[in-house]
């Protein structure tokens, strides 16, 4: 059966430490029984695409400033070689330049995880972003992947549907403090080009969107959004999670398929 496609927003690091809807709705989202999720996370940017082929991923604390107690948390998901060889496979077939490493999961990849299977039984590897490439590449990127949804394996990308920190923390760290209009306003005509699979609006985001470039100064944050649209190839999209934090953080979910 074909896997869906998955977008999350992982907020900052301590979203796993907190009582929130954004952590409640992660602790309760059922996967089901993915073949492994490739998580393609915000938070690893290479030139080229790389996979993570470790057999035993490691949990990244990549990181500073935060409690203790996330420094001593770990995700012991198994990697999944076999499917890296796949996924480079796809990506090459696809004119890609690709490349492979045993990295170990970011925070944008084992906090979600962690809070989707605690016990760590799904197989886990990653994707890298584009450094410095938009949403066009990042979608392309993602329609090479389509054929792996076919083969037991869940796409997620891990980001946040807004992500302006200079925003964030201009107005107090104050988790909550009533949602800003703007974030508002882009976050809801997201919703609706997902809804329409208006794929032209959503690469060009920046330029179509209300407060496009307000919403993600970098794009970091949002082209994990494009590589799941990518993988999506064409099946419907719907927001599954709305909710803010801190104001301006808005941490938006969507599945396709």
């Amino acid at each position: 059966m074909r896997q869906p496609v998955l977008f999350v927003s992982h907020g900052a690091p301590v979203l796993i430490l907190g009582d929130t809807p954004a952590r409640a709705f992660l602790a309760g989202l059922d996967l089901g029984a993915p073949r492994a999720v490739l998580v393609v996370s915000a938070h690893w940017e290479t030139a080229d695409p790389t996979v993570s082929d470790a057999a035993a991923p490691e949990t990244i604390h990549d990181f500073r400033g935060f409690p203790a107690p996330l420094y001593a948390m770990i995700h012991p998901a198994p990697g999944a070689p076999a499917v890296a060889a796949e996924v480079a496979a796809a990506l090459a077939a696809a004119g890609l330049a690709v490349a492979m490493e045993p990295r170990g999961l970011d925070h944008g990849a084992w906090i979600p995880m962690k809070l989707i299977d605690p016990d760590a039984r799904i197989p886990v590897l990653q994707l890298s972003i584009l450094a410095g490439q938009g949403a066009a590449a990042h979608h392309r990127l993602g329609a090479a992947l389509v054929g792996l949804r076919d083969a037991g394996v869940l796409i997620l990308g891990s980001g946040s549907l807004t992500h302006n920190l200079g925003e964030l923390f201009a107005g107090g760290l104050d988790l909550d403090r009533p949602a800003e209009p703007w974030a508002v306003a882009f976050a809801d005509w997201m919703a609706d080009r997902v809804v329409a699979n208006d794929v032209d609006a959503l690469v060009e985001y920046r330029v179509r969107a209300p407060h496009g470039a307000r919403a993600h100064p970098s794009e970091e944050h949002l082209v994990p959004l494009h590589v799941a649209l990518g993988a999506a190839a064409g099946d419907p999209g719907r927001r599954i999670h709305a909710s803010h934090e801190y104001g301006a953080l808005h941490m938006d979910a969507y599945r396709f398929g």
